[in-house]
């Protein structure tokens, strides 16, 4: 059995697998027919709001939903050839699914860097969620 290795050595092997985005560079990959992905959990999505466009799939079902090859898919999972971008919280978790998803052949899956609350900070669209009252809180969680 390997030595351990610690989840900072797993991330760091995840992301040398990755071309990760910013998200100006996801921006421009989603206006070019990218397929952007909220993996991230529903509390989130309520407290912070949604990204237009993008399709929310958990992270417990990423792989059923974007296998082009499942009977469960999604429709926009259509094939290989499109670029996926995974969006979690802080770009975390979402490395670890993008890495899953080319595992699944899904050869141009990537990440943002930053994940929601970049892409937030960056000025880029937000929907507020149906509950959302006043501007959300910093969270240092991944």
């Amino acid at each position: 059995m390997p030595e351990p290795r610690g989840v900072d050595a797993l991330l760091a092997d995840a992301r040398a697998r990755l071309v990760r985005l910013t998200p100006a560079q996801a921006r421009a990959a989603v206006d070019d027919g990218a397929l952007l992905v909220d993996i991230r959990y529903a509390a989130l999505r309520e407290r912070d709001g949604t990204v237009p466009g993008a399709v929310i799939v958990e992270r417990n079902e990423l792989e059923w939903r974007l296998d082009p090859l499942c009977d469960h898919r999604i429709a926009e999972a259509t094939g290989d050839g499109r670029q996926i971008i995974v969006l979690c919280n802080e770009g975390y978790a979402s490395s670890f699914a993008a890495v899953s998803l080319q595992a699944l052949g899904l050869r141009r899956a990537t990440d943002l860097v930053g994940g929601f609350q970049a892409w937030r900070a960056a000025g880029l669209p937000v929907s507020p969620s149906a509950g959302q009252v006043a501007a959300p809180v910093a969270h240092s969680g991944r």
